[in-house]
């Protein structure tokens, strides 16, 4: 289906005369064969050059060197291009980059339309590509108001519609909520398996691949690793120095054996991994009561208390007070997006936020530093109602610093420097200071001295973070605003952005407010956690007391951190185990005691 034979592609960096001033090897004598009908998974760290590969699939780039064929079509060859695209379509990232159209089923149309396709066939395959995707219900529905999920699923059914061999899917799961994401990987693999559509997965998310026929490694542009999924997760230092990880299952198997318990280190998903304990124990001779005799009760969390008045008088603080926001009030689109929120939030803390896409918790963080105004109840920063006549917001903004989801969207200057000293400025302060803010700020995000000439649109995603990071830092907030800022990063990236977020959070006592879709980010790192769950919080507590409801959390669309799932299957089969662990050494800890 897909050969790509010693193919080699480069980018080329240009001045504004044309001369040459960087070349970058994306793809290095890249040889790959694909078979017909199989699901492929491809993972590299930001930058390996595995984007790159799929555009090459697509034909949205042609090789420098080396053939790359498609259903037996040489790219190469540009009178066949339309050929190549209706054999291999491409799913993007952000589905919002995809939709064209104001109605569903007239987006789903537009590819065969092209293709110069009948209109009664036309009509037959907008109905059954809707129907595989599930969303006939949608058809008649403008995509703007769908949920992340569903747009990616009507981005699908356009490329299905097109009736391809192969579809590739460039981290179509990246920007979703964890039933948005398993909704699409759901839909992937039923077209796989029922279909014959040849699949090509690129990801970050090692779970999302544990089902595939074959995982492709890429690093510096090469591969480096192929094999069957439990053939490659065998190699966990290898993945682990080229930035990448290994199933939450795969990591624990491991952790486990080193511990002396003899469990399979290639075990891929929690179910599994599970099953083998209760064999391997079964096995031993040691009976459940026996284990669960070792049990230690552990002490009781504390919930999370709201201050009082009293307590937070004079002390930096955002404070909500029955706020609600509504989207097109007094129209047929309208929709209560935050219902009835009342909240504290002190200098100092690190809070999660998370929520099914379209929860309302984007809505709620945009009403902290005035991006939207409430439209009943009111918020206080510093004791002042901040949608006051004459409340300066330039000042608010100046506090409580946000940084957006996709920071392409946030940065626009020529440089990293005008970039960063563009908050600083418009504030007014003199020439010094600005320039002092901005160097410090840049510092502090790690990016080096060879950075600040650079433009901030060439730069990979973990740089871009960084950047918009920065250029919040420079104006001197007390509290920071993050939205989804790992999301499209590897696994190093994400880690490296968030201890970066930490350390600023702990040095400079800055109040961290970190909206995210991976309960394992905000578990680590949040001391407290608020979900939202259409409009309304559902819970405002810590962490560990929120993630013992595993199943309530699953029935709003969310999830748990992985070892939270690990321990509720285990005693969802009658093992004693601590709720409240979060931690992959405390779990093994607690696991070993069965074993003694």
């Amino acid at each position: 289906m897909i050969k790509a034979k010693n193919i080699t592609f480069e980018y080329i960096r240009r001045d504004e005369n044309g001369n040459v001033l960087e070349i970058e090897t994306a793809l290095d004598k890249v040889n790959v064969t694909i078979k017909k009908g199989e699901f492929v998974a491809i993972l590299g760290h930001n930058g390996s050059g595995k984007s790159t590969f799929a555009k090459h699939v697509n034909a949205i780039f042609s090789p420098g060197e080396g053939e790359m064929y498609v259903d037996d079509i040489n790219t190469h060859d540009l009178d066949r291009l339309f050929e190549i695209r209706q054999r291999a379509g491409m799913v993007f990232q952000n589905p919002d980059n995809q939709i064209i159209s104001s109605v569903v089923e007239e987006d789903v149309a537009f590819g065969p339309e092209n293709l110069g396709v009948p209109t009664e066939e036309i009509k037959n395959r907008v109905d059954d590509a809707l129907g595989y995707v599930n969303m006939e219900h949608r058809r008649l529905d403008n995509p703007s108001k769908l949920s992340g999920g569903q747009k990616q699923r009507v981005a699908i059914a356009g490329v299905l519609a097109m009736e391809p061999k192969c579809i590739v899917l460039d981290e179509p799961t990246a920007m979703l909520d964890p039933k948005g994401r398993e909704d699409v990987i759901k839909t992937i693999k039923w077209l796989n398996e029922n279909k014959g559509i040849t699949i090509l997965l690129i990801t970050h998310n090692m779970e999302e691949t544990v089902s595939a026929d074959r995982i492709i490694v890429m690093d510096k542009g090469r591969v480096v690793l192929s094999g069957a999924p439990r053939e490659v997760y065998s190699n966990v230092g290898k993945l682990k120095s080229i930035g990448l990880d290994v199933p939450f299952a795969t990591r624990m198997a491991n952790e486990l054996a080193d511990a002396g318990i003899p469990v399979e280190r290639t075990v891929l998903d929690n179910e599994e991994l599970v099953n083998t304990l209760d064999k391997l124990i079964l096995s031993m001779g040691i009976s459940k009561d026996k284990v669960n005799s070792r049990f230690e009760k552990p002490k009781e969390v504390k919930p999370y208390v709201s201050p009082t008045i009293n307590e937070i008088d004079g002390k930096s603080s955002i404070i909500l007070d029955h706020v609600q926001y509504v989207y097109g009030k007094g129209t047929i689109y309208e929709k209560k997006a935050v219902v009835d929120a009342n909240l504290t939030i002190t200098k100092g803390e690190f809070i999660g936020v998370v929520g099914h896409t379209g929860s309302g918790k984007s809505t709620l963080i945009q009403m902290l530093n005035g991006l939207l105004k409430p439209t009943s109840g009111a918020i206080y920063f510093n004791g002042q109602d901040i949608s006051e006549e004459g409340y300066s917001l330039k000042f608010l903004r100046s506090k409580v610093g946000m940084s957006f989801q996709y920071p392409e969207h946030q940065l626009f200057a020529n440089t990293v420097v005008e970039d960063v000293a563009f908050g600083p400025k418009n504030l007014g302060w003199d020439n010094l200071k600005v320039d002092s803010n901005t160097f410090k700020a840049i510092k502090a995000v790690g990016l080096s001295d060879e950075c600040y000439d650079m433009s901030p649109l060439e730069m990979s995603g973990g740089q871009k973070r960084r950047v918009c990071l920065a250029g919040v830092l420079a104006m001197e907030p007390d509290y920071i605003i993050l939205d989804e800022p790992t999301a499209g990063l590897d696994p190093k990236g994400r880690d490296d952005i968030l201890e970066l977020i930490d350390s600023i959070h702990k040095e400079r006592g800055i109040t961290v407010i970190l909206v995210s879709h991976s309960m394992d980010d905000v578990a680590r790192y949040a001391d407290r956690l608020i979900v939202v769950n259409d409009g309304v919080i559902e819970y405002n507590d810590v962490p560990k007391r929120v993630f013992q409801n595993v199943d309530k959390l699953k029935s709003m669309g969310l999830d748990v951190p992985n070892v939270s799932d690990f321990m509720s299957r285990l005693a969802k089969l009658g093992y004693k185990t601590n709720p409240y662990i979060l931690d992959v050494n405390e779990a093994v800890d607690c696991i070993k005691k069965w074993f003694i």
